[in-house]
Order: C-alpha cells, then sequence, then structure tokens
C-alpha cells in the first residue's frame, strides 16, 4: 500500500502542475471513453459498463487531490485554479454523460440485465450508471443538451465562490479584546488561547476570532452581553455584507439554475431530482418525516426556552433572550441542574488521548490496529498519518489527520478520501481516508484538551472514515461512503453513541496530568445531560432541512429578497427575534457548497438509524463481536453495492422505526414507521 506510486506525491507537487495534470488527464480519460463508445465488439457488462467504471482513475484521483486540498489548505493561488478548473471538470462530466454513442451501448446492456448473469453488485453498477446519463440528459436533445452544459459550468463556479465568500468573511473578522474585564466568566484555558492567536497575530491583550475553538466558547461563557452580541452578528452576518463577498446573488443564481436544470431534466423541482435517489425517494416523504418530529419537539423546545426565560430574568433581568443569550444561559442551567461543566470535561479529553481511544474502540469493534508512520508525504506539517492493519496484520487502509484551524481551512470537520478502496485483476487497492477537523490547538502551558462536543466530532467523522476504510467492493465508484446521502450519516453518528458509555469511556477519557480515569459521576452527568435541551436542539436541526426543502422544493425563479425568504422558510421552528442583517443561509455551505442540498435532512434520518443500531448493541453489550461483525460485514464493507433499507434490514434484522431516538431523548409519544413516515 505504501509504495511510492500509491501514495498522493504532496512533497513533490506545486500548483503550477494542476492544470497542465488536468489538461492531460481530461483529454487521456476522454480517449478512453471514446475507445469504449467505438469498439466494433458487442456491447456486454465488462467491455462497456466495467470497461466506464475503470476510466479515468488517474483523473479521478488528481481530482479528489485538489479539491480537498481548496478546503484543508487553501490560498488565493489555489483558488483561482479552482475556478478554472471546475468548469474544465464541469465540461468533461457532460462530454462523458452526453455521449450519445456511449449511451446507447450502456442502455443495449441494461436493457438486457434479466438475461446476464449478474450478482447484487453487478446489478447496481449497471443500475447507477444507467440512470446517471439518464438522469443528467442523455435522452435530451442538442439544444437542451446545450443549456444543461452552460447550466452545470455556472454552478460549478458559483459554489466555489460561495465558499470563498465564506471563508474570506471567516478568517477577516477577530475581536481584539485588551481590557481584562472583558473577559469575565471565560475559562483560563480559553483566555489563554486567545492570548495566543494575539501573540500571533503580533498583538497584545487577546483575540477571539470565527473559528468554531474561539467562537463556540466566547458565545458560552463570556459575561459581557455586549461583547456576546458582536460575535453573534459577526457569526450569522457571513457574506450578508455590503461587500464583494455577498452570498445573496450567488444563492439566488445557485437555486434558480438548480431548479432549470431539474425541469430541462423532467422533474417537478431539484429536491425531486435529488430524492429520487436517496432513501426518502420523495420530498413528500421527507416533508412528512420532517413535520412529525417537528410535531414532537416543537412542544418540548417552547418549554424549554420558556424555562430558560425565566432564568435569565431571574439571574440577570434579561426580558426577552436574543440569539447571542442560548449557549450562555443554556451552559449555566446545566451547570446548575447535572452539576455539569463542559471545562470541567476538558481535561480528561487531551486529544492525543482521545485518537488512542477512538483507535482502541475502532478495534474492539472491528479488529482495526492503527500505527502513526512519518514516512508519508502530506499537505501540511500538522498532518498525522496512520497505517492501519487488521488482526491479522493485513493493510486495511492509509488515514491522515488535520486537528486544528488554520486560516487555509474551511471550518467545520468532515472526512475525505485520497484514494477509493476497490479490486482489479485480483488486487484489492485499500483506501487512503482522511480527516479534517477544526479543534482547540495547545497553548503554552496545556495539551490540545476536547470539549465533549470536539469529542464527539472525533467520532463521528471517525465513524465516516471506518465507512470508508472497511470497504471491501470491486467497483471504486460502489466503495465506501458512495451510498445514499441520507444513509452515509449512519456509521459517523453510530460512533458517537461510544463517548456516552462508561465502558468506552474508560479507555480513554483520562485527566491529562494526574491520568485519573473520569469519575462515573462524571459519565452519570454526561449521560443525564446529553438530552438537555433536546427539544430545542431538534428544532434546530429540523430548521436547518425545512430551509433547505423551501430552497429546493419549489419554484425559486420569484425569490428576490433571501433574507425575508429564509424568515418565512423558519417561521414554524423560530424561538429567538429576527435579527435584522444575520443570515444563515448566506453561510450555509452544505447545501450550497457542500453535497446535502435537498439532503440536510439525512442528519435526523440517520439519527433514527443510529438510535435504532445502537439499541441493538446495548442489548448485546456495546463491543458485542457478534453484532459488531454484522454491522461491518453488511453496512461498513459494502459501501453502496445494494439498496441502503436491504443492508440494514441485513444488519439489524427488522427496519427501523423513530422509537428508539425519541426514547432516547426524551420525546417519545407515539411511533413512526421509518420508511413512510406513516404513524402506527
Amino acid at each position: 500500500m505504501l509504495e511510492r506510486f500509491e501514495l498522493a506525491p504532496f512533497d513533490q507537487i506545486s500548483n503550477a502542475h494542476f492544470i497542465p495534470a488536468f489538461d492531460v488527464l481530461i483529454e487521456q480519460t476522454l480517449n478512453e471513453i471514446e475507445a469504449i463508445a467505438t469498439q466494433e465488439a458487442t456491447p456486454s457488462f465488462q467491455n462497456t459498463v466495467v470497461a466506464l467504471e475503470l476510466s479515468g482513475e488517474q483523473l479521478n484521483r488528481v481530482t479528489e487531490l485538489f479539491f480537498n486540498l481548496n478546503s484543508a489548505e487553501t490560498s488565493e493561488a489555489l483558488q483561482k485554479i479552482a475556478q478554472e478548473v471546475s468548469p474544465k471538470l464541469s465540461k468533461f462530466k457532460n462530454d462523458l454523460l452526453l455521449h450519445g454513442p456511449l449511451f446507447a451501448r450502456v442502455k443495449e446492456v441494461y436493457e438486457q440485465k434479466e438475461q446476464l448473469d449478474l450478482n447484487l453488485e453487478d446489478q447496481m453498477l449497471l443500475e447507477k450508471q444507467y440512470k446517471g446519463f439518464a438522469r443528467n440528459g442523455a435522452d435530451l436533445g442538442p439544444i437542451e443538451q446545450e443549456q444543461l452544459r452552460e447550466i452545470d459550468a455556472k454552478l460549478s463556479k458559483l459554489g466555489l465562490t460561495f465558499g470563498e465568500h465564506v471563508l474570506e468573511e471567516t478568517n477577516s473578522f477577530i475581536m481584539h479584546l485588551t481590557e481584562e474585564a472583558d473577559l469575565e466568566g471565560l475559562p483560563e484555558g480559553v483566555k489563554e488561547a486567545a492570548a495566543q492567536t494575539a501573540n500571533e497575530k503580533e498583538l497584545s491583550g487577546w483575540v477571539f476570532t470565527l473559528d468554531y475553538p474561539s467562537y463556540v466558547p466566547f458565545m458560552k461563557y463570556a459575561a459581557n452581553r455586549e461583547l456576546r452580541k458582536q460575535m453573534a452578528l459577526a457569526f450569522g452576518s457571513r457574506a450578508f455584507h455590503d461587500n464583494d463577498q455577498n452570498n445573496s446573488e450567488v444563492i439566488l443564481d445557485i437555486v434558480k439554475l438548480r431548479h432549470q436544470r431539474a425541469v430541462l431534466l423532467g422533474y417537478h423541482t431539484h429536491a425531486d431530482f435529488v430524492l429520487e435517489q436517496r432513501m426518502a425517494k420523495n420530498p413528500e416523504t421527507v416533508r412528512t418525516f420532517l413535520a412529525d418530529l417537528l410535531e414532537k419537539a416543537k412542544p418540548a423546545a417552547q418549554e424549554e426556552f420558556a424555562d430558560m426565560s425565566a432564568y435569565a430574568k431571574a439571574l440577570d433581568g434579561i426580558d426577552g433572550l436574543e440569539r447571542w443569550d442560548g449557549a450562555y444561559y443554556a451552559e449555566k442551567i446545566k451547570k446548575e441542574r447535572f452539576d455539569l461543566d463542559d471545562e470541567a470535561l476538558k481535561p480528561y479529553f487531551p486529544l492525543d488521548a482521545v485518537i488512542d481511544g477512538v483507535f482502541e474502540v475502532s478495534g474492539r469493534l472491528f479488529g482495526l490496529y492503527f500505527e502513526q508512520i512519518d514516512n508519508v508525504p502530506v499537505y501540511h506539517q500538522e498532518v498525522k498519518t496512520y497505517r492501519v492493519t487488521d488482526n491479522e496484520g493485513k493493510e486495511i487502509s492509509l488515514l491522515y489527520a488535520d486537528f486544528h484551524p488554520r486560516p487555509g481551512k474551511r471550518g467545520g470537520a468532515w472526512m475525505t478520501s485520497y484514494k477509493s478502496q476497490h479490486i482489479t485483476t485480483g488486487i484489492n487497492h485499500r483506501p487512503h481516508v482522511s480527516i479534517v477537523c477544526n479543534f482547540t490547538r495547545p497553548t503554552q502551558t496545556k495539551p490540545s484538551l476536547l470539549s465533549f462536543n470536539e469529542v464527539t466530532t472525533l467520532f463521528h467523522e471517525f465513524g465516516h472514515a471506518l465507512h470508508g476504510m472497511l470497504a471491501n467492493t470491486v467497483y471504486p465508484h460502489l466503495s465506501g461512503t458512495n451510498v445514499h446521502w441520507d444513509f452515509v450519516e449512519l456509521p459517523s453518528q453510530l460512533m458517537e453513541n461510544w463517548c456516552y458509555e462508561a465502558e468506552s469511556l474508560a479507555l480513554f477519557a483520562k485527566h491529562y496530568e494526574t491520568a485519573e480515569v473520569i469519575p462515573q459521576q462524571l459519565v452519570d452527568k454526561i449521560k443525564k445531560a446529553s438530552n438537555f435541551h433536546e427539544g430545542m436542539q431538534t428544532l434546530r436541526q429540523l430548521s436547518f432541512g425545512m430551509l433547505d426543502m423551501a430552497w429546493h422544493g419549489q419554484d425559486p425563479s420569484g425569490i428576490t429578497d433571501v433574507e425575508a425568504f429564509e424568515q418565512a422558510a423558519f417561521s414554524d421552528t423560530q424561538l429567538f427575534p429576527k435579527v435584522d442583517g444575520m443570515c444563515m443561509s448566506a453561510g450555509f455551505s452544505h447545501i450550497f457548497q457542500g453535497g446535502y442540498s435537498a439532503g440536510y435532512y439525512s442528519y435526523k434520518w440517520a439519527e433514527v438509524l443510529d438510535a435504532d443500531a445502537f439499541a441493538y448493541f446495548k442489548e448485546a453489550g456495546i463491543f458485542d463481536p457478534e453484532v459488531s461483525n454484522k454491522f461491518k460485514d453488511h453496512v461498513l464493507s459494502k459501501g453502496g453495492t445494494e439498496d441502503p433499507m436491504d443492508l440494514y434490514v441485513r444488519f439489524r434484522g427488522k427496519k427501523p422505526d423513530v422509537t428508539a431516538l425519541l426514547e432516547r431523548s426524551g420525546l417519545l409519544q407515539q411511533g413512526i414507521m421509518f420508511d413512510t413516515g406513516q404513524r402506527i
């Protein structure tokens, strides 16, 4: 696996290499495609479908490498290259999917599928490939195909522009404080990190930024309400100012082009187009699913909000809660009622120990071993690399891990791949997987100490990584996380459950100074507080899913005011008063830059799956080998080779329902059948 040619050669590439490389590889791949399309042999599964699946391997790898860099270690130069390269790749994709003779060959094989001796994975590849053509314009006339090309070229650039604007606005804001009094309420570790940031910027005092490790604790602990307001306004108005980084027109262009594209392809809306290839199947199922959860969560959320409002009034005389008050008073209530302080937990979660912990948990569940190595080229000196093997010493994967925020890294956390797993000529090519996070940095006196939310984030991304690392399929485009987007969050959200279990925490939650295992009373408090403000948290997630469906589940041609449209979409889920100038859509990278358009509901959908799945683990024991092997064999290793519901039922023995999630969250009233959204 670690031969030189298999690795991403970060130590040998420069920005100047990318455009020539893309030009050469696009041409080479088009030649491969032309050879498949024009061959004299009668179309067959092997000479057409498999040949097409295996074409363009080098182009795929360079594309993954480049856009991963553009997310994790970007620069103005790289962004400029991305703007030039994206239309080329969009044109290439259209050249492939609108290639008439090639589609004719695939279609001929597809129409004979009942007579072919194909296994389930072969059938899925054929189905996915045929629909890939049919759903992307292969049956359109030449005029409509040209319109599709123009739309795709514009969309490829608009997504990049959206992300660049958000990153620029995130990086351009700092809160520079010089008075000690302004730091009231902030824990010592937060103040030390802010002083270190100020020093790095050659400033005195303390500097806070919109990066999560700085922003979140400030909003949670800073007693100065006016400063919290300034931070909240800065975060909530990213890419929504009257400047060149404003995303309003970008958003309107994106949603209108997506709708035009869907209509051109014969769909009612972009959501109809997207959801045809999801577990949910159609917008009506998603809306019913979200509405059913809203019915259960909203009363609880309103009660929690009223309680927090009364608490803030009694404590500080606050007459009306604002958005910049929520995290602050929630933390105070949690500390008072559960005797649980997130800062008190941090010493038990030094980053290195949590890394070892997620490795240990993965080892016990799936028989994996992780060895840190230093002979692999990386794109930044902070990136760590690990050789992953099984209990027989066989190489399973290469893992990259990048943990801390930098100016060139977009916010949030994600998993990605530099090389997909697949099997060719009897060789099982193992994957190269990466997780990227933005965790609290170490200071001069302390290691990187994670908040409990950061701990669950690491386990979440590692669940995605396991999906990639344990892949064992023949075809690369069905491997690992190449599954329906409302199924892809199952492994990640399932892994978060081990963060709440004493048996798991005892493996890694140890005080960074004393090595004391986290006390059982703290574990009990973590579990007791795990569904604290669950109603409000659920309402928040539902609001994002509903906003996504509002943008993509109707004709957006009449929308002219992004802020007003967003407020209308939030009308059923809003608890805090509206704040002029704050616009969540302008920074909603998941749906306007990432792949979650008409798919943000997937997070709640997958929560139903993960709660149901973890209930199965708990019945047998959280490290039970039989259940673990079932999950590995029927979910993690299978990728997108079968319908996800079939895979889940094979693992679980039944279809999931929402009961386990409602029990876990304290919202249990009445069950909902998960696959149809109908009550039972």
